[in-house]
């Protein structure tokens, strides 16, 4: 099966929308220390260009959480990979995501995260794909919302292959 890859949103686009996400994170966290989680893979594109627009001193960290396996829809089923480094409690969190699709994923991993104590906890996705919730999600920064699509670029992959276009694109398969 062969795939084709068309334009969603240019690379002009992105970056214009992910400037202006870093303007309005900078203002709403003025006068506060803000401690990113980038969401792996697919998150550390976005992530690396938002935080050059945050003007608020940031911590980073990182996690791996899972619930494609080799699809294109989510299996359901999510997985930790890689835990944080560092603890979150009594920091101000923003999560940062790539998508936010059926919402299992990040409902599992706020539930989790929550129990660890931070003193305020929101998201922060590039792209929302509202039509395919399955459970509730609530989205505090969205870049640009898309029709239920399989998405790839700017670190979305089909197959790890694509994370690196500048773009985001939807995967067509013949």
């Amino acid at each position: 099966m062969a795939e084709r890859v068309k334009v969603l949103f240019s690379e002009k686009e992105v970056d214009a929308r992910i400037r202006q996400m870093g303007e309005q994170i900078s203002s709403d966290y003025k006068g506060k220390k803000l401690h990113l989680i980038c969401v792996l893979k697919g998150g550390s594109f976005f992530m690396c260009e938002l935080a050059k627009y945050i003007t608020v001193p940031v911590t980073i960290d990182f996690m791996s959480v899972s619930s494609y396996g080799g699809d294109t829809k989510s299996s359901g089923i999510v997985k930790i990979i890689k835990d944080l480094d560092e603890s979150i409690k009594d920091k101000d969190v923003l999560v940062i995501e790539d998508i936010v699709d059926s919402g299992r994923t990040l409902n599992y991993l706020f539930e989790l995260l929550k129990q660890r104590g931070p003193k305020s906890l929101t998201l922060c996705t590039l792209l929302d794909k509202p039509d395919g919730r399955t459970v509730g999600v609530q989205v505090d920064y969205t870049g640009f919302e898309i029709p239920d699509k399989f998405v790839v670029g700017y670190g979305l992959d089909y197959h790890q292959l694509y994370r690196n276009l500048p773009y985001i694109g939807t995967v067509e398969l013949d």
